[in-house]
């Protein structure tokens, strides 16, 4: 018998991901397994195929791994890159520093600017880095869009800039798994060569599908490549999938989940869901501030859409406080990752999300700061509620 603390109502999930999986998608995934090789699965492909490029916005191909985040992480460099290349990355937080340490294992040379997990990505040392490199040594700058350990954001389009200002010719490789499907993202209009995505955030999906969408551009600099790569060979998966079909076993019942999460999100509007994003995000920073408690993020322009990481006050530990929401409230908040391990906690508002569900994620925390003791002042819930009642009028009906 399990010693677990038996729990009534629903488990409240509110880590930035795996984010909460709708009922629809759940059905959608129960439906039995077909042949991946059948007519009906190559309709299904197809119709996944034309909703990822418009939520990627991206005119060429988007390629499905059954995998994580971190098999499109190394997709993304093993296609483009050969032993011995540089790469330029940009401390952000604990994923820029997982997807650094994969290209030093694969044999890369990374320059990695250092940062202070309070920031997304500073542009003029990006372009000060490029202009130094006028032998054009640097291959690929892989840029992390949101980082999901610190709530900070990089603005894509001005690291395009960037590199056009340093007339550059490095190729721009962008992880944006945990804001494809909560923030607009276009991986045309900012000339992404790599665009990385994950199932299990803003596309409302359980863990196990990754993506890479990729330019013109990318798969031309693929062609004299040589890391060695086989089950990640982009062109391997795209010649198949212009029969519909896959190069490997597909996971065929999280494409069915995939089909109805796209449905989703074209049913609300993008435009509809990307505000909803900002709207809740916003609601969340109102209840943090009223409580006096601090941002991770410093910089406003940086604020995360998808999630708010909130410093504990010196002297309490982050993870008892999130132990005793779970145990209490049967709520999981995200937990702080490498050097900012219990000294913060991760409030996610991504994916399938509204009014409702971040009011009960607001009031567990809330009791929750007063269960474990911590110093905080009362009211944040209030705030919270009375920004959604105030920008009620411009949701749209």
């Amino acid at each position: 018998m399990s010693a677990t603390k038996y729990q009534t109502g629903r488990h409240f999930l509110q880590i930035p991901g795996p984010s909460n999986v709708p009922d629809r998608v759940l059905r959608a995934i129960d439906h039995p397994t077909i042949d991946h090789r059948g007519p009906v699965f190559v309709q299904m492909t197809e119709r996944i195929f034309d909703g990822l490029a418009k939520v990627f916005n991206c005119s060429g191909p988007v390629l499905i791994y059954p995998g994580s985040g971190s098999g499109g992480w190394e997709a993304s460099l093993v296609n483009i890159l050969s032993a011995g290349d540089s790469v330029l990355m940009v401390e952000t937080g604990h994923f820029s520093t997982v997807w650094k340490n994969i290209a030093v294992k694969l044999g890369l040379d990374v320059d990695y600017i250092p940062g202070d997990w309070r920031h997304g990505v500073d542009t003029a040392l990006i372009e000060e880095r490029l202009k130094q490199d006028t032998g054009n040594t640097i291959k690929a700058v892989a840029i992390v869009h949101n980082e999901t350990s610190t709530g900070c954001t990089t603005d894509i389009g001005l690291i395009r800039k960037t590199l056009d200002n340093a007339n550059h010719p490095a190729l721009l490789l962008v992880d944006a798994i945990s804001s494809i499907g909560a923030t607009d993202y276009q991986h045309d209009d900012w000339r992404v060569d790599v665009t990385i995505g994950g199932s299990q955030k803003g596309l409302m999906l359980p863990p196990g599908l990754a993506f890479n969408a990729v330019s013109e551009k990318a798969r031309a600099a693929s062609k004299s490549a040589t890391l060695a790569r086989s089950y990640w060979d982009w062109e391997h998966v795209i010649a198949a999938n212009k029969e519909g079909s896959y190069p490997y076993t597909p996971a065929t019942n999280l494409l069915y989940g995939l089909d109805e999460a796209l449905d989703m999100l074209f049913e609300e509007g993008l435009d509809n869901v990307y505000a909803r994003h900002t709207r809740l995000a916003k609601a969340t920073r109102c209840a943090v501030d009223a409580w006096g408690l601090e941002n991770l993020c410093i910089d406003p322009a940086e604020y995360s859409d998808s999630l708010t990481t909130v410093l504990m006050p010196e002297g309490f530990d982050a993870d008892e406080f999130r132990n005793e929401v779970l145990e209490r409230f049967d709520m999981s908040l995200g937990m702080g990752l490498g050097k900012i391990r219990a000294k913060v906690f991760r409030i996610g508002h991504l994916g399938w999300f509204n009014e409702l569900m971040l009011a009960g994620t607001l009031c567990g925390v809330e009791m929750g700061l007063g269960v474990a003791g911590v110093p905080f002042n009362k009211g944040g819930v209030v705030a919270a509620m009375d920004f959604i009642s105030e920008t009620s009028k411009d949701v749209p009906e």
